[in-house]
């Protein structure tokens, strides 16, 4: 196994001590499930659609809502589905540009897909913003070869770069539409604020950037001189873990950004033919809001994904419906364009990431039969 990169990556894996994270088994990702859970997980999802499909309607005054279902356009429906299929498509070229380095490979497209739709399956399933799809993505790069530090340096690269286009995106249309150079309006409070975090967090990250890309070694070095021992240089490398992984993945995210990789554009793609789901939906029932507040309100809607609840059921509707009904659109057709849409992004991978994951047990399964070796981003070897 060989630690070569390409050379348009080659400054995006730092050597950091990712090596020193806790090593584990290398078993794929299960959920225990008892029946007591099953129950409970059961009941809560029925309880939280049927407040929102039936009750949310009566409290706001709403009670015809759903009589819009019968004047859906049949065409805008299908073209919603076919935006939500466009953007897992974006999804897998996004997993590819990070991961997997043309040349022979055990990671094809196949598989690509695969595992980028298991996990899929998995965030949108389990709670925990979506660490369960993050750490099934990781277990199978281990087990297609790839090394723990640049799985891990890489696995931030691409979260890196999906969200630093939702941070962007928060912060053009944000102070677009508060200034008024793009159409929609909106308060302070559903603009401008969005757009601070948007920010902050973006300044955050390339701040990272400074710390050096040796300074575990360093901090070693300097432990030692100190007399604080091999326990001391233990101790402070694990401290500086963390940050300078983060810093190692944002370097990545910029490597993948001036690799001029079309693929790259699959973050791009994921984001908007989401957004272009949704705003199809609200085409299927009367007509949609200006783009600008399309998308203004998604990203807002979206924080509440961070909330441990399957799938963001129930706080990304109610956190999405909020953010429109402060634009001004009319609530009827709020209410039910957005929980159409929740609908096609919810179960639309649902039932084929459950296929993936099955099909991607079957695969990790032949490669661990005597598959070749792969180096850090993919290249097989014989």
């Amino acid at each position: 196994m060989t630690d070569e990169l390409d050379p348009r990556r080659r400054r995006g894996v730092d050597h950091t001590q990712i090596g020193s994270l806790p090593p584990g088994e290398e078993e794929m990702p299960r959920v225990i499930v008892t029946g007591r859970r099953a129950i409970a997980l059961g009941l809560f999802v029925v309880s939280v659609v049927a407040f929102l499909y039936f009750v949310l309607p009566k409290l706001t005054g709403l009670g015809r809502t759903w009589d819009r279902l019968d004047q859906g356009a049949p065409g805008w429906l299908a073209i919603a589905v076919a935006f939500e299929a466009l953007s897992f498509v974006g999804y897998v070229a996004l997993f590819r540009t990070v991961f997997v380095r043309a040349g022979r490979s055990q990671i094809d497209w196949r598989a690509s897909y695969e595992i980028t739709m298991a996990g899929l399956a998995a965030t949108r399933l389990f709670a925990a913003a979506g660490s369960g799809g993050v750490a099934l993505t990781v277990w199978a790069l281990r087990r297609a070869g790839l090394e723990r530090r640049v799985v891990a340096a890489q696995m931030v690269t691409f979260i890196t770069v999906l969200y630093g286009v939702y941070m962007a995106a928060l912060v053009v249309f944000g102070v677009g539409l508060r200034t008024g150079v793009l159409p929609g309006g909106g308060s302070f409070a559903i603009t401008i604020l969005p757009a601070i975090f948007g920010g902050l967090v973006i300044a955050l990250f390339l701040a990272l950037t400074l710390i050096p890309g040796d300074i575990e070694r360093r901090l070693g070095v300097w432990a030692a001189r100190r007399g604080q021992g091999r326990r001391g240089a233990r101790l402070i490398a694990r401290l500086i873990t963390l940050p300078a992984l983060a810093a190692s993945g944002v370097r990545g995210a910029l490597a993948v950004v001036r690799s001029r990789d079309p693929l790259a554009l699959g973050a791009v793609a994921w984001w908007a033919f989401d957004i272009a789901t949704l705003w199809a939906s609200f085409k299927a029932f009367g007509g949609a809001p200006a783009i600008s507040v399309v998308v203004m309100a998604y990203f807002v809607g979206m924080f509440a994904n961070v909330l441990p609840l399957p799938g963001g059921i129930g706080g990304v509707d109610g956190g999405m419906i909020g953010a429109f009904i402060a634009f001004g659109v009319n609530a009827p057709v709020v209410v039910v364009a957005v929980l159409v849409y929740r609908a096609f992004a919810f179960w639309l991978p649902t039932v084929p990431g459950a296929i993936a994951y099955v099909q991607l047990r079957r695969r990790v399964a032949g490669w661990a039969a005597g598959g070749p070796q792969l180096d850090a981003v993919g290249t097989a070897h014989a």
